[in-house]
């Protein structure tokens, strides 16, 4: 059976969620979303690592709350940097040795299915290097920075890039390493960072329901979804129930 160790960046600043509380850290039917997101992955018998990626403003904080259930259930916690590539690279750090594939999935995505992590595992055991992707189904928009649109796009093979992207552990630490410090700045997602190397980058459709949160329309959103879906067992964690966020 191949390893996966997943990485789940939570570390970035959230602007868009508004409020002084953190995307990540808002109470999604009772539990952090960035638990809720942990939980796709730490009862799957083919992941030997998980690691959580937050803030160097937010590290003693977590630790506090959670590092003993943290240890408890195997979970790294590693503080990341301004932008997503640094949090990605100071995971890929401390990625277990017994790990033969690097799954990227982002902490504020807690609606996703466990068939699709099935798909996306099983599709990068084959090709290296996928990603889960959701295709653009509206009427596409170049606007101007004034308001007014400039032309109308086709939508014809454009896909919602969306996590977890998944990886040979060889080919996504190479492809750090080759990354240069300009080329940083407009990294927006680790399947940029393989498709710079040229190995090519497969993709396992998925649908919007693997939503990520970035308002807090967004969450209300994954509160319904995650209603709708039966309960799963999940270890019963003192800390996480008591953390007030």
């Amino acid at each position: 059976m191949s390893r996966f160790s997943v990485i789940l960046p939570a570390a970035g600043k959230g602007e868009r969620f508004g409020g002084s509380q953190k995307k990540t850290f808002a109470r999604l039917n009772g539990r952090p979303v960035f638990l809720r997101s942990i939980e796709l992955f730490i009862s799957r018998q083919d992941v030997c690592q998980t690691i959580l990626v937050v803030g160097p403003e937010d590290f003693d904080q977590v630790k506090s709350e959670f590092g003993a259930n943290f240890g408890f259930m195997g979970i790294r916690l590693v503080k990341g940097g301004d932008r997503r590539c640094d949090s990605v690279a100071a995971a890929l750090a401390v990625v277990a040795d017994e790990a033969d594939f690097v799954a990227v999935h982002d902490a504020a995505r807690p609606c996703l299915a466990s068939d699709q992590i099935d798909a996306v595992f099983a599709e990068a055991i084959k090709t290296q290097a996928a990603i889960l992707a959701a295709p653009l189904v509206g009427t596409i928009k170049r606007v101007a920075e004034s308001g007014v649109v400039e032309a109308t796009v086709s939508r014809t093979g454009l896909f919602e890039a969306q996590t977890p992207q998944v990886f040979k552990k060889t080919l996504l630490v190479e492809a750090y390493d080759k990354l240069g410090d300009e080329a940083k700045n407009d990294i927006t997602d680790d399947a940029q960072v393989v498709e710079l190397t040229g190995h090519p980058v497969t993709i396992v459709i998925c649908n919007t329901i693997n939503l990520k949160i970035t308002t807090k329309a967004d969450l209300t959103l994954a509160q319904f979804v995650i209603k709708a879906r039966p309960p799963k067992p999940v270890p019963k964690l003192g800390a996480f129930e008591e953390a007030q966020w």
